[in-house]
């Protein structure tokens, strides 16, 4: 390099440096947005318009202070409680803690602890009273293979009954580094010892355990620890189903299972049941049998997930009960209830979820439910049931606090839910759509596409308590609401015409997120809370593109369930309202437009920042689909990222393997050149990106319809045609070298 060249690249350097120092001046310098914060506080969305759930919770135990409990068991010949606590958050370090059955207790005794190690569950020999045997069921944690493993100990049959440090015994152990299950109990009838076991992998059964009975993940086994064979501290009960089966794990009872938590048997009559956390969209409870194949990863509950995966010898079976995501996103199982204060649940297994805080109960006859209802929707982070001494239900919160199911006196409904849009203390004028004090407007960057309709949306965050941005994953307080109203142009077309049809809120509260929808009345003066299973209606709306220069359409008002099939755990529930989609410019009237992120950092509504930086020119951002000055390239992915993402990401629902977070490169989005898992009949060997070929794209031709196969698969019944032109040429300008070396070669994620 020339002397002068040297110079004048360094005088580059400094004139760039310079001028991007002085552009982050005008940033710093430039009013904001937003001045100040306007505490909110006139919200009245509270509670359900629901009825009241038949039963509720008490709390037990309250001088109890216990981190992370997820087990309770009754020491046999006493009237004591064992608990099983985590001391790492789902990482290693555990103990059993030994306490008096009082309500008031306050003391511990530590029976045996865990430095590294994480424990699931406990039992007890059924004749724990004269051997003093204990079996714990924890993941060792120890790399390079992560093992599962039940132990055995002694408790000292004389006082102060301790647990004999020198009793420990490994009865059994395998391979699993991520699901992996966690029940043990003993078998009432047989006396044999049964143990849950998932499949091992954090993600779609990635060792192919499921179906695989030459392995113990993903299944539950069955051992006699009374008697022991060469080598090993238990021996193999002679009915168990695979035994003599070539290359079958002789423990195998059952199999084909992802993660069953926890499990239970009902002492009357010997059914064992196993709650078990689902992947996409499914949570499953099953009624476990000798050989059964319960369908993972081939299903996903009844559901198809990979049905190209190798089988096991037996036909898979369907749940006793499934749970789509909309309820439910973390099963916990379960015990069976012996009590007698609750009769109607007298040999049902009951069960709830971690993420939701709701309980169910449900009874089988071996053949079908007979019986299956929701008791309560806590607040809790459920990781376990018990049952007391007299078999009486106990809920295990997560946050160290244990309650009693009892039933629930109350019987009205909320008559104070609000059943109108005016009557919510979201808006001080519904008829002028103004809101109310605090409740702050925005907009994503990438709008979803919403059947041709134009949305105005706003945020209300509690008082003056802020959403949490310390990670990607936005937390927000308990009474935080999300309000979406929707317009359509009807047949005039003048903008006078435009009228509110929807406003759909979300609201937070027990920690988790629910939504509701109001239908808004001819005359637009307000609206109307629509029933929990949602409706359709028809209207006439304008469409240049049709000779009549209208068309008809029909608009559908989500159901409750239906609303969180896209406001998902994956998707973090609120999906405009988030980092990417709030990384763009807002005008908040008055002359003043400003990055939605530095005016709402700005006045608090978001807390935790990382330090907010004015957005390099050249950096990946999401941009209007529809907004043709922008790059094609980037209109395509923020396409994906808003329509498709909250399904189409790891784990989030959509089981194609598809990963279209904004974020992905283009060897992480897993579909150009990609077959399909599920076959499309007009184009059966169809790419899910076919380069140069849209018309043999099965991303393409989905989007391109509306019925059967349609995508998105909700909240549309209207095709996107400005999205599918963009669609076409960003795949038409794709090649061959897009599919074989997509990190040297790009083009998905300019």
């Amino acid at each position: 390099m020339s002397r002068v060249i040297a110079i004048g690249l360094m005088l580059s350097i400094i004139t760039g440096n310079l001028a991007s120092q002085a552009a982050d001046k005008v940033v710093e310098n430039k009013p904001y947005g937003l001045e100040n914060r306007v505490p909110f506080t006139t919200s009245r969305v509270v509670g359900s318009p629901e009825p009241p759930s038949p039963y509720k919770t008490e709390r037990v135990f309250p001088n109890l202070k216990m981190e992370q409990p997820i087990s309770i068991e009754p020491e046999p010949g006493t009237n004591n409680l064992w608990f099983t606590q985590h001391l790492g958050s789902w990482s290693g370090g555990a103990r059993i803690l030994r306490v008096k059955n009082e309500q008031n207790v306050s003391q511990t005794d530590v029976m045996v602890e865990f430095k590294t190690e994480m424990a699931y569950a406990v039992t007890f020999h059924p004749k724990y009273e004269q051997n003093g045997f204990f079996y714990v069921y924890l993941n060792d944690k120890k790399n390079p293979v992560v093992h599962n493993r039940i132990f055995r100990f002694t408790v000292d049959r004389n006082p102060p009954y301790k647990t004999k440090p020198e009793s420990k015994l490994e009865i059994i152990a395998w391979p699993s580094n991520g699901h992996d299950g966690g029940g043990i109990h003993f078998g009432p009838k047989d006396g044999y010892l049964y143990a849950s076991t998932g499949d091992g992998s954090s993600d779609s059964d990635t060792y192919g355990s499921g179906q695989d009975i030459s392995d113990i993940p993903g299944s539950v086994i069955r051992i006699d620890v009374d008697h022991t064979d060469p080598g090993r501290a238990y021996s193999i009960p002679r009915d168990n189903p695979f035994l003599g089966f070539p290359g079958a794990r002789p423990e195998l009872w059952a199999y084909g299972l992802r993660n069953p938590w926890k499990l239970d048997f009902d002492e009357s009559n010997g059914q064992l049941w196993v709650g078990a956390n689902g992947q996409d969209l499914w949570e499953t409870v099953h009624l476990i049998k000798r050989g059964d194949n319960h369908g993972w990863p081939i299903y996903e509950g009844s559901h198809a997930f990979h049905l190209d995966r190798p089988r096991g010898p037996t036909p898979p079976v369907k749940p006793a009960a499934e749970h789509h995501h909309s309820e439910a996103r973390s099963l916990t199982g379960g015990v069976v209830y012996t009590g007698k204060k609750l009769p109607e649940l007298t040999g049902a297994f009951i069960y709830g979820d971690y993420s939701t805080g709701r309980v169910w109960a449900i009874k089988h006859d071996g053949t079908k439910a007979t019986f299956h209802k929701e008791l309560v929707d806590t607040p809790f982070a459920i990781t376990g049931f018990g049952n007391d001494p007299n078999g009486e239900l106990w809920v295990i919160d997560h946050a160290g606090m244990f309650y009693r199911i009892v039933p629930n006196d109350r019987t009205e409904l909320n008559k104070d839910f609000p059943t109108k849009l005016s009557e919510t203390g979201l808006f001080t004028d519904v008829k002028l759509h103004r809101f109310a004090a605090g409740v702050v407007p925005y907009a994503p960057a990438a709008p979803f596409w919403s059947d041709g309709a134009i949305k105005i949306r706003a945020i209300g965050v509690p008082g003056t308590e802020s959403v949490d941005t310390k990670s990607e994953r936005w937390e927000a307080p308990d009474g935080s609401v999300t309000i979406k109203s929707f317009q359509l142009e009807m047949q005039s077309g003048e903008p006078a015409s435009r009228k509110y049809i929807e406003t759909r809120i979300m609201v937070r509260q027990q920690k988790e997120w629910t939504g509701y929808t109001y239908l808004w009345n001819d005359e637009q003066t307000d609206a109307t809370l629509v029933d929990k299973n949602g409706l359709d209606k028809p209207y006439r709306v304008i469409d240049k593109s049709n000779p009549r220069g209208f068309r008809d359409q029909v608009w559908h008002y989500p159901s409750r369930t239906e609303c969180m099939v896209c406001h998902s755990r994956a998707a973090n529930f609120v999906l405009g309202f988030s980092p990417l989609q709030l990384d763009s410019d807002f005008n908040y009237g008055e002359g003043r437009t400003d990055n939605q992120l530095r005016a709402l950092y700005h006045i608090g509504l978001l807390k935790n920042e990382k330090g907010y930086e004015r957005r390099k020119p050249d950096a990946p951002h999401l941009v209007d689909p529809n907004d043709k000055q922008q790059p094609l390239v980037a209109r395509a992915r923020s396409y994906f990222y808003t329509n498709c993402a909250s399904c189409h990401v790891d784990a989030g629902g959509g089981n194609s393997l598809m990963n279209m977070d904004f974020k992905a490169k283009g060897h992480e989005l897993r579909m150009i050149g990609v077959k399909p898992i599920h076959v499309f009949p007009e184009k059966v060997d169809a790419r899910l990106i076919d380069p140069g070929h849209p018309e043999n794209s099965v991303v393409y031709l989905r989007v391109n319809r509306r019925g059967n196969g349609q995508m998105p698969p909700l909240g549309s019944n209207v095709v996107d045609q400005k999205s599918v032109e963009l669609l076409k040429e960003w795949i038409e300008k794709l090649t061959a070298e897009d599919a074989k070396i997509p990190e040297k070669n790009d083009k998905t994620a300019e």
